[in-house]
């Protein structure tokens, strides 16, 4: 059975090293005015997160993926053996509350601390910590955007975890044109309104864990424009809270059937029916995809770190067994008195675990990032300091969720392949991890559609100012380092292909001016936020290996792990970075070689508007 050891001497390591994150968060009075910024404290709150999802969470991920959820003829649904016991632990110790608003019963500890625990929740157990994920993701958004009335009543619960929540989009005919959802609503004439309609794909829709379930829900209320600018969001519990705020009447939302899935067994992805269900306005009626994606935005980060936390544990096992598996003989020997020496010596296995490593201490560094830019985001004094950093949020939200997760399938099947034939037996969880890994890749908005909106959205559409903030950011490191004695050829690079990157993307702004432009847009999109994510990825190992030799002069590596993150930068320039090259030729080529003949390549005969 797969073990789980939480990676947090690099943590530490990028939170206070190469961030510098406890000398940031103590500009900011509201962390530390609560004394939650103490760079001791964060440290000790992960020791005992590691202690928890180690303890609790990691021998129940094989559990749930043989168990799987079950409903019942009432709708009702019981998950797997142990997950309701390891939630009410977890709620016991204050997990659910960790980053909440002190006001609602929150520790309000930095968004960067709860970013750890949730990598760690998806390395142990990514199908369990999805439940209290969609929770934190309903508490954000009605936090934001509630009305006091709801807030006063729901967030306590959702904090303390008395109460679970979840999101509820997709419909059987919409899957990312959510446009054309059917729900809807009508005025009850009472402050409340009824929720007609059916969603389906809804994570943690119907369970056993909690109390109540609050789901947020899209939905069109009679009379309100069609398309998305007629969308409004709700609150609809699955029982109606008492006087006392205590689960009451049973709603009319019932869980109509789960999904069985490729993976992620353990939690209950549910086609949800609400027929006449008691709802309640969140926000502004017809700003309900605004709303929603404060949520959405949260969901997507929290998906990156799905990739992040799936390469990290696939990573650690494929290791061990590298280490421990004799076949083949190496020269020189490293068991002479062995008829094999362990595969961990053999080059290709070497490439596949450095693989591993570079891409999931990278993603973790830029997870941190973009946590610590959501506490300066909403806690910074400075307004200029919010904005920079809500839009460097905005700018890599796409790339953390979608080359994380890219990178994370690719990271579990590299580590599976490690295994060799074992690798597709059971009983070792690799193929575990790459089937629980895959649905990253879709959920929460395909990586295709975060591609177009990191190129159609995030920098074309302001005209390339967000990028422009960030390449700014990039030149002032390059010119910091060239020459430098240890990472002046990764600078060297990492300007190059920076400077390449403002290039390709003036190149697609012009094409996007012409006919069929946003064909040429949408054709060069993934392979943009790829090459995007490698430059993202090139800064950070470039700062971490600056950081690292630094301290190999200074003479304080004394266990190697500086030295390991020197070397570990040497193979992602060498053997990663330069993928970029090829998704350069790929982005110019742009839309011609897919505006193929459809009859002859597809055998499909059409009339296209406009054709």
């Amino acid at each position: 059975m797969p073990t789980y050891k939480a990676p947090l001497r690099d943590m530490n390591f990028v939170m206070t090293e190469v961030l510098g994150a406890p000398q940031q968060l103590q500009q900011m009075p509201y962390y530390a005015d609560n004394d939650t910024a103490d760079g001791d404290l964060m440290q000790q709150v992960l020791v005992e997160a590691a202690r928890f999802v180690e303890g609790e969470l990691v021998a129940l991920n094989r559990v749930g993926d043989q168990e799987g959820c079950v409903r019942h003829d009432d709708g009702e649904v019981t998950t797997p053996t142990g997950f309701k016991a390891a939630y009410q632990k977890y709620r016991a110790a204050g997990w659910t509350a960790l980053d909440a608003d002190p006001a609602y019963g929150g520790q309000g500890m930095p968004h960067l601390v709860s970013n750890a625990l949730v990598e760690m929740l998806n390395s142990a157990n990514v199908a369990w910590g999805m439940y209290p994920g969609l929770s934190h993701g309903a508490y954000t958004a009605l936090h934001a955007v509630g009305s006091q009335e709801l807030k006063d009543l729901y967030l306590p619960k959702l904090v303390s975890g008395e109460w679970t929540g979840t999101m509820c989009l997709t419909e059987p005919h919409a899957g990312t044109d959510l446009g054309i959802i059917r729900t809807k609503a009508a005025d009850n004439g009472d402050g409340s309104y009824a929720i007609t309609g059916t969603k389906i794909f809804i994570s943690a829709g119907e369970h056993d864990l909690a109390d109540n379930i609050l789901h947020l829900v899209l939905a069109r209320l009679e009379g309100s424009p069609q398309g998305t600018k007629g969308i409004s969001l709700f609150l609809v519990p699955k029982y109606l809270p008492t006087a006392d705020g205590k689960p009451g009447e049973r709603n009319g939302v019932v869980c109509g059937s789960l999904e069985h899935k490729m993976g992620i067994h353990g939690n209950a992805t549910a086609v949800l029916n609400f027929d006449q269900a008691r709802g309640w306005l969140v926000g502004e009626i017809n700003k309900g995809m605004n709303h929603m994606f404060i949520m959405m935005n949260a969901a997507r980060l929290g998906t990156g770190l799905q990739g992040l936390g799936l390469g990290e544990v696939a990573y650690q096992n494929a290791l061990t067994y590298a280490k421990d598996r004799l076949q083949m003989r190496h020269e020189p020997r490293v068991n002479p008195g062995e008829n094999a020496d362990p595969i961990l010596v053999h080059p290709d296995v070497r490439r596949m675990l450095l693989t591993g490593k570079a891409y999931t201490e990278a993603g973790r560094a830029l997870a941190m990032w973009l946590a610590l830019s959501i506490d300066t985001e909403h806690h910074h004094p400075d307004d200029a300091k919010r904005q920079e950093a809500a839009d460097l949020v905005a700018l890599l939200t796409p790339i953390a969720k979608a080359f994380m997760t890219d990178n994370g399938f690719d990271i579990a099947v590299q580590s599976q392949q490690v295994y060799g034939g074992h690798g597709f037996i059971q009983e070792w969880g690799m193929e575990q991890f790459v089937r629980d890994a895959r649905i990253g890749q879709i959920y929460e908005g395909t990586n295709g559609i975060q591609a177009l909106d990191l190129l159609g959205r995030k920098v074309l559409l302001d005209g390339g100012k967000k990028l422009q903030k960030l390449a700014a950011t990039l030149q002032e490191f390059v010119e910091e380092h060239e020459g430098d004695e240890h990472i002046g050829a990764y600078a060297d690079q990492l300007g190059k292909a920076a400077q390449q990157l403002g290039s390709l993307t003036m190149v697609i702004g012009q094409k996007a001016m012409q006919d069929g432009g946003q064909d040429e847009v949408n054709a060069a999109a993934v392979d943009y936020l790829r090459y995007f994510g490698h430059v993202v990825y090139g800064y950070l190992w470039a700062r971490m290996a600056k950081i690292a030799q630094d301290n190999i002069d200074a003479g304080k590596d004394r266990d190697g792990f500086y030295l390991s993150k020197v070397q570990t930068a040497k193979f992602y320039f060498a053997k990663l970075f330069p993928e970029t090259k090829a998704l350069a030729a790929t982005i110019k080529a742009g839309n011609e070689s897919l505006a193929v003949d459809d009859r002859a390549v597809f055998g499909w005969e059409h009339g296209l508007v406009n054709a």
